[in-house]
C-alpha cells in the first residue's frame, strides 16, 4: 500500500486563537481579536509546512473555535478538503469525553484536527502522553498545537505519544 493508507494517524490538537471578552457577551459568542485571526492562519501554514494537513477536523462550536477554524482553513487552502464536524463536547466536556469522541473516528481518516478550549485541550494531551513529553507547564497557550501520534486504530485510541509542539504566532 501507498499513499494516504499508510501515513501513521496523526492527531493535532489546537487551542482556540486569541479571543475577546467583551462585556455582556454570552462566552460561547465571544470573538477572535485581530490578532488571533493571524496567529490563526500562522497555524494553518505551519501546519501545511510540517505535512499535517487533517482530512477531518473536529471543532467546539464556538465562536472563536469556529473562527480559528476558518483562518486556519484558509491556510489550507489547496492542500485539502477535510471533513469538519462541530462537536458539543469539544465545548463543554472533559478529557474523557474527547477522548470518546476520538474514538469514534472512521477509520479511513488518518489526520484529525481538533479545535477546542483549555483547559481540557490542554488535559487531553498530557492524558494522552502521561509521562511523555510536556507541553507547557500551564498548558497549551491560545493556538498552541500539540500533535500526537496514536499506536493503533481511533477506536482504541487511549494513549497517543507527543511528537511535536507548536505555538502559532503571527
Amino acid at each position: 500500500m501507498t499513499g494516504a493508507a499508510t501515513r501513521p494517524r496523526t492527531l493535532v490538537l489546537l487551542r482556540h486563537a486569541k479571543a475577546d471578552r467583551p462585556v455582556g457577551l454570552p462566552d460561547t459568542d465571544r470573538p477572535l481579536t485581530d490578532r488571533g485571526h493571524a496567529d490563526a492562519a500562522a497555524a494553518g501554514a505551519w501546519l501545511v509546512n510540517q505535512g499535517y494537513v487533517p482530512d477531518l477536523v473536529l471543532c467546539s462550536p464556538a465562536r472563536r473555535t469556529r473562527q480559528t477554524w476558518h483562518s486556519v482553513a484558509v491556510a489550507l487552502a489547496g492542500a485539502g478538503s477535510p471533513l469538519v464536524h462541530y462537536e458539543r463536547p469539544l465545548y463543554e466536556g472533559s478529557p474523557e469525553d474527547l477522548i470518546k469522541l476520538l474514538q469514534s473516528v472512521e477509520p479511513e481518516h488518518r489526520t484529525v484536527l481538533v479545535i477546542g478550549h483549555n483547559p481540557t485541550i490542554s488535559q487531553l494531551s498530557e492524558r494522552l502522553d502521561a509521562g511523555g513529553g510536556e507541553v507547557d507547564s500551564d498548558g497549551l497557550r491560545t493556538c498552541g498545537i500539540a500533535v500526537h501520534q496514536p499506536d493503533g486504530d481511533w477506536s482504541a485510541t487511549d494513549t497517543a505519544k507527543l511528537v511535536a509542539t507548536h505555538t502559532a504566532r503571527a
